[in-house]
């Protein structure tokens, strides 16, 4: 008579460790499946959001500080009005640069040689500038100077290092260019909020 070993053969407990073993590493897969899917829509839709509706924009250089500084993370919030005092976002040679919209279309400018603006004759009360921030600045337009049509006259707040439509090298910014106003802070944490 021949003997047959059955210790070849799993117990039914070996087999009912091995089924768990496959149905978690099953549903390890698909919960990990599942998990990427996710980060890949939401990665999308904030790529989109980010590009479309709020570009996010970091500050380089000096000309908007002291209420913006370098290195600053802004969100920007894509709009198609701006009303004077409204910090925004526009492209000029490639670059994007960030001032304040001081008058509108039509709108005629006046600066003195302490730096005090007016717009349409009246003065311009600027309670964003700190104390002693007020210049001429790098100024080579004929004053008082009269807005074009559909543009717009911005300065920075930094007034005696910015370079903005007191110069004919940037000038006034024209709607096209605009992409949108500065609504908050988000880097450095010290500075988070809503931008004035």
């Amino acid at each position: 008579m021949t003997e047959v070993e059955y210790s070849a053969f799993p117990t039914s407990g070996q087999v009912e460790a091995e089924l768990n073993r496959v149905k978690y590493k099953n549903r390890y897969h698909s919960v990990l499946r599942s998990t990427v899917f996710t980060l890949l829509v939401v990665a999308a839709i904030a790529v989109l959001i980010a590009t479309l509706w709020m570009p996010v924009l970091r500050i380089y250089g000096e000309s908007m500080s002291p209420t913006l500084t370098d290195g600053s993370i802004v969100v920007t919030l894509k709009t198609s009005s701006f009303k004077e005092g409204s910090i925004v976002a526009f492209y000029y040679n490639n670059k994007v640069l960030v001032k304040r919209v001081i008058a509108g279309p039509g709108d005629w400018v006046d600066i003195d040689e302490d730096g005090n603006v007016y717009v349409n004759n009246v003065f311009l009360e600027e309670s964003y500038l700190p104390d002693g921030a007020k210049a001429l600045g790098d100024t080579n337009i004929t004053l008082p100077y009269q807005v074009p049509d559909g543009k717009y006259f911005v300065m920075g707040d930094n007034r005696d290092v910015s370079v903005d439509s007191r110069n004919t090298a940037v000038g006034c910014v024209s709607e096209e260019q605009l992409i949108g106003r500065l609504a908050w802070t988000v880097w450095p944490f010290t500075s988070f909020g809503k931008i004035h």
